[in-house]
């Protein structure tokens, strides 16, 4: 007993290290936001009569609450925000009605997104977002061997996003509402379901977001302006073709930094959704190679994390990063493709560089979270590797005792290391490994 006391003191005393890849570029990215918001906001402060560094004092605020927020999630035990995963759902469904109730509710530029706080709103989606990400995470992780074996399983979550979806597009909100379910079909696949019994439900989805995205004269016009925004440069193509010239005024490397011309005033919301566009214009094509570099490693870097933590059977863990990685490369691709002209037009935020505060302080918590992940798959590596080494120096291991001779310690650092490494996952039943994607 004494030795078991000691050995867990010993685990216990072993922490892990944050991915420093994570670190670099999460800091990173703020850095380039609070830059560019600074730059790009210079002419929106100009037309709104408001003193030059409003916005970037703005930015600044909200950016720092968010720092806060991630400091306290960096230091919290995902097996605590995993026990609170029904709440968090109840969360979801109660965040997106608020912005339906009289005074809770505030209604910008005709769509219902905001929660009004006083002072400031905060766009109830941004909340959602990665509140659904952790309870899907927490599904999988519980249902992972029904998921990729019968319907009911892998239906209930499309349900559940069915009914957030429904709540968006009644405010309306067409962007955040095609993002929640890619992300959930991302997260489906690489949780192993069955992928001939994926189809049916994208089947049948995709022509209903088809006439959905068809039913609002505004959205046929977006869809279709894009094309030829030229076409009517002073009307349904404004935004597009102002952003398309700078883009196209940045050439290489660019005209400098705070030597845009399309940001005074021409380029509409040149600090929020069009950021991406005055990035281009003020560092060129370097630039925008620079800002996709470090959105690709952002991305690749939460995927490899979660890929190895399923390996070690940290499986809400794995998915938490998976839902993450698809959030952050998605919505950067989206954003990144409506400023190159490559896609429609859509309000998706460029993550950690985009001026605005709901998605500044859930962009630095879902960086937070995966910052934890890669801690405790860290710290539980360097556990098992603690545990692996005393079984090999335990008599009936490599020290020259044959291995008959006394093989209870091994056998039981052996129990420990694979405990540990299942951390989370169910103890009644032998787990079913996912696929990631891979069909049956």
């Amino acid at each position: 007993m004494e030795n078991s006391a000691r050995q867990a003191t010993r685990l216990d005393a072993i922490h892990g290290r944050y991915d420093p890849w994570l670190l670099f570029v999460s800091i990173a990215l703020a850095c380039t936001g609070v830059v560019m918001v600074g730059s790009a906001s210079l002419g929106v402060a100009a037309t709104h009569e408001v003193d030059a560094f409003y916005f970037l004092t703005r930015h600044l605020v909200f950016l720092g609450v968010g720092l806060g927020m991630a400091f306290w999630l960096m230091r919290t035990e995902l097996k605590t925000i995993e026990q609170h995963n029904q709440w968090l759902l109840l969360v979801c469904i109660v965040l997106l009605l608020l912005v339906f109730v009289p005074v809770i509710g505030k209604q910008v530029n005709g769509a219902k997104r905001w929660i009004n706080l006083g002072p400031v709103g905060f766009q109830a989606v941004e909340a959602v977002k990665l509140l659904y990400i952790v309870w899907l995470a927490s599904y999988l992780k519980r249902f992972s061997e029904d998921i990729s074996a019968t319907w009911g399983a892998m239906l209930k979550p499309i349900g559940v996003a069915v009914v957030l979806v429904g709540l968006l597009l009644m405010q309306p909100d067409f962007g955040s509402s095609s993002l929640l379910l890619a992300i959930t079909a991302g997260m489906l696949v690489l949780g192993g379901v069955n992928m001939p019994r994926m189809f049916g439900p994208v089947l049948i989805g995709l022509p209903i977001l088809a006439v959905i995205a068809i039913a609002e004269p505004y959205r046929v016009i977006r869809l279709t302006s894009f094309m030829n925004p030229w076409s009517d440069p002073f009307g349904t193509g404004y935004q597009l073709t102002n952003a398309l010239m700078a883009v196209g005024r940045g050439e290489w490397l660019g005209v400098g930094l705070g030597a845009s011309v399309q940001k005074l005033s021409y380029l509409p919301e040149a600090h929020t959704d069009f950021i991406m566009a005055v990035i281009a214009e003020e560092f060129g094509f370097a630039g925008v190679c620079a800002v996709v570099g470090m959105y690709a490693l952002l991305t690749g870097r939460a995927l490899w994390i979660g890929l190895k933590c399923v390996e070690m059977r940290r499986h809400f863990s794995g998915y938490v990063a998976f839902g993450i990685a698809l959030w952050m490369g998605l919505q950067s691709f989206v954003s990144i493709g409506v400023n190159l002209g490559l896609l429609p037009t859509k309000g998706l935020t460029l993550p950690m560089i985009s001026s605005g505060g709901s998605s500044v302080l859930m962009s630095c918590a879902a960086l937070a979270v995966l910052l934890r992940v890669s801690y405790e798959l860290d710290r539980a590596q360097r556990q098992v590797a603690r545990l692996r080494g005393e079984a090999a120096q335990a008599p009936g291991g490599s020290g020259g005792v044959p291995a008959t001779s006394n093989p209870l310690p091994s056998a039981a650092a052996a129990s420990a290391a694979r405990s540990e490494a299942a951390r989370g996952t169910s103890r009644l039943r032998e787990r079913v490994e996912p696929s990631l994607g891979r069909s049956a």
